[in-house]
């Protein structure tokens, strides 16, 4: 018990969340001292929340790709290269600018004479006076002398923009900044400018350079004459002019008209504009304040400060109020944190050995390893799976060792089995014989131990179904499903000629040993079904079919009855309904209707057949219950799904996105499914898992059904050079002397080819131990191309 009332499972998980400091109030316990139903909100105002739930409430969770673990997650900024000048740009804009500094210091000096320029090309000889202008203001009332500095300044000017890149240079420096920095950026640089234009406006003691000159030597060789600047109204137009063309670059980097209209807008909407709120963070619960629930919402941020809620009541409590339920503020004043709890009344797993997001029904299972092709935003990024994307199904194969229960089905299992305790999911585990259960007893609401006579609960083989069809397709696809000999459709009419008139005599569905019995043609248990159906015409002739066909070629009954055999064994002697009251019936159908929590242990080694029997059965009794409506989501994890892969249940599995629910299935290889199903297979799962060490077959599969990419690749040849002059092939010769290596030159080739994303060599041979290629679709159609993910991260 820590100092803040809340005890913490130290060890168990990476970051430990808070556990209820005490077991959950009875429904019948008085009202919490600290609120009454009926008290004035706002009365007793609730601290604020803090610890570690408040703390993993209040996290960000900004929206992230397919497979991103939200929780802390910033999405990438970008990259800091992009913003800085390549070098040779940089050296592209300092030599034009030296070189224009030379040639101008040498004009300025009489370094390069009048005769040896440009401009005596252009002017005749009697316009040439020389001297410089500093202002237009000084040409008032006086003899206006042509110059041309300001014309050779402009050209120069002109070069070293057009060589420089500097209007490059400008709105890299400049346009990329967001306002109002990029428009106080633009005024510094208009008004150094015009400092340098007008130096007597800002008391500067230097003289100007000549940028009004060649404007003020236009005017002058066009007009012919200088009175002009005689009048104050023209050098007061032109000083307008010259300002003009001064700050009209200025304000277009800036970007000022726009952002002055902004803040005109703005101006306008005044103090009537009412501000947005302030997000208040989640541990205060702003859903149910802006609702009105300030009682409840106070409640339960004292729950939260007190250390009696964890993350799995708070994900609770907020479904049951998304959700609607009726009495929801008199639920809350009266049970608090524990409003709602599971029917098992558990609000935690003992244990946790996974991270989990229940905010999002996220569990991280590895970290998205930086590549080359690996999207920027998965760079380095968590790895986590949820309902979003388990809702198309996921396929993992890797061999005995590589992970695939210790960092795939056991975190799933366990996020599974939380979310299922905040009423949001059913889940239905299988453990593969002799590996083990898949987490605690504890953890599971229902558990079904097959071929233990210790078993609280036996498997209803025919999942609580009342349709005699429905339960012979059922059954025929387990006893049958994975047999090319056989036709399902005959296997499931030979099992509901048998069904029907058995339920019709006696009220319920026989037990596997009598059902094989019929099935082999026993007279003395067809004589007695004949005699219990003789008053039902319909049932008889049923029945009356069924025996006319067994024994026939290409009768279905023998075949069913020989995989009845594998379980009409002593060890399973008093399951599947054959032992009376000593084990509780459980039908799978309870998940279509609860968020229960399910585990079904596989006979031990020596069963191998049975259990994959028994496997096929879960599977088909799960995509037949998973039909009826529901809230929750409800997956099934096969942790061995060798032999369970059958052409009906692939035909199914497409069908489960639409019916909020999937299923996740773990191979050693892809060779146990049937060669004719690997590309149905693949097609019909949405998610994929190649973990290390698989084969270049396995591979091979994986690579087919992830497709190819254009990719740009570069192709550097080297060319011998033959010169054709003498002295070149002396220099050549020398060179060649030298260096012992002939004269090249390189051939450069720049295309796109189509590449594979990752090869079956790759895959079978890169793939490194502790991780695993994994591709990801969400049910919206939100596609993760296949990454690397280190399951060790």
């Amino acid at each position: 018990m820590d100092s803040d009332g809340t005890q913490d499972a130290r060890g168990t998980h990476a970051n430990p969340v808070p556990r209820p400091a005490g077991p959950p109030r009875p429904p019948s316990a008085p009202p919490r001292p600290d609120r009454a139903p009926g008290l004035p909100p706002g009365t007793m105002p609730s601290p604020r929340a803090t610890g570690a739930v408040a703390d993993w409430l209040d996290e960000e969770r900004p929206a992230a790709r397919t497979g991103i673990w939200r929780f802390g997650y910033r999405p990438p900024s970008a990259p800091r290269t992009a913003e800085r000048l390549a070098p040779v740009t940089v050296v592209g804009m300092l030599v034009p600018l030296v070189i224009a500094l030379v040639l101008w210091s040498l004009w300025r000096r009489g370094g390069l004479p009048y005769q040896f320029t440009l401009l005596r090309l252009f002017t005749p000889d009697d316009w040439w006076w020389g001297g410089t202008i500093a202002s237009p203001k000084s040409m008032e009332g006086a003899e206006a002398r042509v110059v041309y500095d300001g014309v050779f300044f402009a050209v120069l000017v002109y070069a070293m923009g057009r060589l420089g890149s500097w209007p490059h240079a400008v709105r890299h420096f400049v346009g990329r900044r967001p306002q109002p920095a990029r428009a106080l950026v633009a005024l510094l640089g208009a008004l150094a400018a015009l400092s340098f234009v007008f130096p007597g406006a800002f008391g500067v003691g230097w003289d100007a350079l000549p940028v009004v000159d060649p404007l003020f030597s236009l005017i002058v060789l066009v007009s012919g004459s200088y009175e002009l600047f005689a009048s104050p109204l023209f050098t007061n137009a032109l000083y307008a002019v010259i300002t003009a063309l001064v700050v009209w670059p200025f304000a277009r980097v800036g970007g000022w008209l726009p952002y002055g209209g902004q803040l005109l807008a703005a101006r306008r909407a005044g103090p009537e504009q009412v501000r947005p709120a302030v997000a208040r963070p989640l541990s205060q619960w702003p859903g149910l304040r802006d609702a009105g629930q300030d009682e409840a919402a106070d409640l339960l941020t004292a729950e939260l400060a007190a250390g009696r809620m964890n993350d799995v009541d708070c994900v609770r409590v907020r479904r049951a109020w998304t959700a609607g339920l009726a009495e929801f503020r008199d639920t809350v004043l009266r049970r608090g944190g524990a409003a709602w709890a599971h029917p098992s009344g558990a609000r935690d797993l003992p244990r946790r050995t996974a991270r989990h997001d229940l905010l999002t029904g996220q569990v991280r299972v590895g970290r998205w390893v930086a590549a080359e092709r690996t999207p920027v935003a998965y760079h380095d990024a968590g790895a986590a799976l949820g309902p979003d994307v388990l809702g198309t199904s996921l396929l993992a194969v890797g061999p005995s060792g590589s992970g695939k229960t210790r960092t795939l089905i056991e975190p799933l299992t366990e996020a599974l089995a939380l979310q299922a305790l905040t009423g949001a999911c059913a889940v239905v585990a299988v453990s593969s014989p002799g590996s083990g259960p898949l987490g605690s007893d504890s953890a599971f609401d229902v558990i079904v131990r097959i071929g233990d006579p210790s078993s609280v609960h036996d498997l209803d083989p025919y999942a609580g179904s009342d349709d005699p069809d429905e339960a012979a397709a059922v059954l025929a696809e387990a006893l049958v499903g994975d047999l090319d000999t056989v036709s399902g459709q005959g296997a499931t009419t030979a099992l509901a000629q048998l069904l029907g008139p058995y339920r019709g005599a006696y009220g319920r569905w026989p037990s596997l040993p009598v059902l094989r019995e019929l099935l082999e043609g026993e007279p003395a248990a067809l004589a007695a079904l004949r005699e219990a159906v003789a008053g039902d015409e319909v049932m008889r002739r049923e029945l009356e079919a069924r025996v006319r066909q067994t024994g026939t070629p290409g009768d279905a009954g023998r075949a069913l009855a020989d995989r009845l055999a594998l379980l009409n064994r002593p060890v399973f002697a008093e399951f599947f309904g054959g032992g009376g009251d000593a084990h509780r019936a459980f039908s799978l159908r309870a998940v279509a209707h609860h968020p229960l929590r399910v585990r079904v242990d596989l006979p031990e080694r020596g069963h191998e057949e049975a259990a994959r029997l028994i496997t096929r059965l879960v599977l088909a009794q799960f995509h037949t219950v998973v039909r009826e409506r529901r809230e929750h989501f409800a997956c099934l994890v096969l942790d061995d799904a060798t032999g369970a892969v059958t052409e009906g249940s692939v035909r199914r599995l497409q069908r489960l996105r639409s019916q909020n629910a999937g299923v996740v299935l773990a191979l050693r290889t892809i060779g146990d499914v049937p060669e004719a199903l690997h590309g149905p297979l693949y097609g019909a799962v949405g998610c994929r898992m190649a973990f290390s060490g698989i084969t270049t077959w396995d591979g091979s599969r994986f690579a087919q059904t992830w497709g190819t990419e254009w990719v740009e690749t570069t192709e550097v040849a080297k060319h011998t050079v033959f010169a054709d002059q003498p002295m070149t092939r002396a220099i050549h010769a020398l060179r060649k002397l030298v260096t012992g290596k002939a004269v090249t030159t390189d051939a450069v080739t720049v295309r796109e080819v189509e590449r594979e994303r990752w090869s079956a060599s790759r895959l079978a041979h890169e793939v490194p131990a502790g991780h695993a290629v994994l591709s990801l679709t969400s049910v919206a159609g939100e596609h993760a191309p296949p990454l690397l993910v280190d399951l060790r991260g």
